[in-house]
């Protein structure tokens, strides 16, 4: 039987050590793994200045493989994310999974099965608290705004809320899952990639759900290889 290959693509720098793990938990291990980064090999000068974001743009955040964290450019990381879909295409990859939660346009690969985070999660969340009031907690204040438009799908407009998961303490985090509780949420969902179950068990004191998007694309990527 052929080996089968998942590869990851983060925006940032690979591996990431945080997330893997997850992924580790829903995909079976004989599935060899390709963890690339759009930002590998890279100086911070070189990422800046191919890459940072300008005031009043949408931007996206991710963490480098020295623990900093930094805002990118929506618009000019979307040429860098699709040659790096090519690159773990033509490495063999069955399946790639793209581990930001951020909305891209226009991508594609040509054989391999390519998850894209906000084409699963709105959809799936949609149906999970159907006409209950949900909470997202994002990384950034601007992703309020600039990523609004793959939550039109569900009954009643979200709350929002911001914090980081790379540069916020925990308690900016609680502090913010509070002021949703607060406000009426009946579920919360942490909108990034770099959220982990740490994040989610700081807000178990809430009651309310915690939806953690990096193990529901997880396990759709299990899903597609029959784990």
């Amino acid at each position: 039987m052929r080996e089968r290959v998942l590869g990851t693509l983060t925006i940032g720098q690979a591996p990431r050590r945080d997330v893997i793990p997850i992924i580790d938990r829903h995909v079976p291990a004989a599935v060899r793994r390709i963890h690339r980064g759009v930002l590998d090999g890279l100086s911070r000068a070189e990422i800046d200045a191919r890459y940072r974001a300008e005031p009043g743009e949408a931007a996206l955040i991710t963490r480098l493989l020295d623990g900093t964290s930094l805002n990118l450019s929506r618009r000019r990381m979307q040429d860098g994310v699709r040659h790096a879909l090519a690159a773990l295409e033509a490495e063999g990859c069955d399946v790639i999974l793209l581990l930001c939660t951020g909305s891209f346009d226009g991508l594609e690969c040509h054989k391999a099965w390519l998850i894209e985070p906000d084409h699963i999660i709105p959809g799936l969340v949609a149906g999970l608290v159907e006409r209950r009031q949900l909470g997202v907690i994002v990384p950034i204040e601007g992703q309020i705004e600039s990523e609004s438009d793959k939550w039109l799908g569900l009954a009643l407009p979200p709350l929002f809320a911001a914090a980081s998961p790379y540069a916020d303490a925990t308690e900016v985090l609680v502090t913010a899952g509070a002021a949703l509780k607060a406000r009426g949420a009946a579920a919360i969902l942490l909108d990034c990639i770099g959220f982990t179950e740490r994040h989610r068990d700081a807000l178990s004191g809430l009651g309310l759900p915690v939806i953690l998007s990096n193990a529901v694309v997880a396990k759709a990527v299990g899903e597609l290889f029959g784990f």
